[in-house]
């Protein structure tokens, strides 16, 4: 009897494993791209290149670099980089270690979505 209930353990123990290990494979991925910390040259655009296409159907990746100039609700702020002002709404996963200001200079990284009401939604963000 004993025999027989280690050996079904023992297969309840290796399915768990199956099943557990893809998660956390990713887990641990996820973790490792967190750290990097890349301060090197990056390709931006202005936030008046953004607006001159502000179609409804206009979707681009974009990098900016500016400061937070207001909060508007919980997520979204009025993102400045000297040339124009847009809307931003940063992902909920965006948790800070430090508390940002209007002076805080930003590097934000997202996607732009024209329409009637223009904004880049931020995937990352980056104190520079």
């Amino acid at each position: 009897m004993t025999t027989k209930r280690t050996l079904t353990n023992t297969v309840i123990a290796i399915g768990a494993a199956l099943v557990l290990a893809p998660t956390i494979a990713l887990a641990d991925e996820h973790k490792d791209n967190a750290i990097i910390n890349y301060t090197g040259p990056v390709d931006t655009v202005t936030v008046a290149e953004l607006l001159e296409n502000t179609s409804m159907f206009t979707e681009r990746k974009a990098v900016v670099e500016g400061v937070l100039l207001r909060q508007i609700n919980a997520d979204t702020y009025i993102f400045s980089d000297g040339t124009k002002e847009i809307q931003v709404e940063l992902d909920d996963d965006i948790h800070m270690p430090q508390a940002i200001n209007a002076d805080t200079k930003l590097r934000l990284y997202g996607e732009y979505e024209g329409g009637n009401t223009p904004e880049i939604e931020v995937d990352r963000l980056q104190v520079i």
